[in-house]
Formats: structure tokens, sequence, C-alpha cells
């Protein structure tokens, strides 16, 4: 029987959500590498985030709906945050990194950035008609 959890995201691009966990500081390895679990089950994913005690968190693409979901063994979670913590902080940045990949192909450019008291961000994006 397997210990592994599969939480739904709506995470669909791995180059944002890598950036995203950069930007978080999160150490990760692109894959496809092993989600180490209990009793050494395994299960692979596209990006692993290594913890210290041998088990692993990992996204990895669902093949219908097309979106990442994160695999892990729930009992070893090992992050300063809770689930739905660490996966509201990843959410957050990965829109943030979304938005400014989306707005910068079509010719915007940030032009201001506003982080407020709850942790929302701001942003307000330009383009010049020449």
């Amino acid at each position: 029987m397997s210990h592994f959890s599969q939480i739904k995201t709506k995470i669909r691009n791995l180059a944002s959500l890598t950036q995203a966990l950069s930007d978080l500081g999160t150490d990760w390895q692109a894959g496809p590498c092993e989600v180490r679990g209990y009793q050494g089950q395994t299960q692979l994913a596209d990006v692993v985030i290594p913890q210290p005690n041998g088990y692993d968190i990992g996204f990895r693409r669902h093949p219908d709906t097309q979106d990442y979901e994160l695999v892990t063994d729930l009992q070893y979670w090992q992050q300063p945050l809770t689930v739905d913590g660490f996966l509201r902080r990843v959410t957050q940045r990965y829109a943030y990194r979304t938005v400014l990949s989306q707005t910068s192909s079509q010719g915007f450019q940030v032009s201001e950035e506003q982080v407020g008291q709850d942790g929302s961000i701001r942003l307000v994006v330009q383009r010049w008609q020449g």
C-alpha cells in the first residue's frame, strides 16, 4: 500500500513553477527524479524537493488534467510551513511568475510593484506604443 498523497494544483507551467520555488529559496532538482517515500517506495516527478529526513516532495504532471500535482508522503512532511501554507506561497509566486512571463511576451514591462502587509502583490504593467 502506498503512503504517497497526491494534492491537486492549478499549476501548469513548469518554468514558472521552478522560478517560484527558486524565488522562495527552495532547493529543488529537475526531473524526472524519484520522490522517496515510506519503506523505500518511490514515484517519478518532474521537480523534486529533497528533505533532510530522506523523504521528498515532488511535483508531477497529471496525465489527464496536465496540471502539476504535489506528491509526497505527508507523514514525513518536514517544512517550516504546513502543506496548505507551502502550496499557498508556491501558488502565489507561481502566479506572479506567470503574469511576468505573459505580460513580457506581449511587450509589457513592470512599472510598479507593491507588496502589501498581508503578502499580496500589486503589479502595474505598461507598454509603450511607438
